[in-house]
């Protein structure tokens, strides 16, 4: 498939690009090429080749996801100070209580 100037004007006009009419010429020729070596990679035989979709072998190193008992809340909360509702109280942060934060 050949590219034309006109070829190039459009895919331009198409992707909202203002090329200069001096670099026509030159984008023409470039993306003629571009698509010579597409063209050129789809006369490979590919058949049985498996496909690349990284450059290194991927693994999961995840761990297994476990249901497994948690701590005990009493015994997380007995060297707390201070606690409300179930939670580790702690002092204010800010002296307006933070609506400006």
């Amino acid at each position: 498939m050949a590219i034309n100037e006109e070829t190039v004007k459009q895919v331009a006009k198409l992707a909202k690009l203002e090329i200069e009419e001096e670099s026509i010429h030159t984008f023409t020729k470039e993306l003629d090429r571009i698509v010579d070596m597409v063209e050129q990679l789809e006369e490979l035989d590919t058949e049985g080749v498996e496909g690349t979709y990284h450059g290194l072998p991927q693994k999961n190193v995840w761990r297994e996801d476990k249901v497994q008992q948690g701590t005990d809340r009493e015994a997380l909360f007995k060297n707390v100070k201070t606690r409300k509702d179930g939670y580790i109280e702690v002092p204010a942060m800010f002296d307006n209580g933070g609506s400006e934060a």
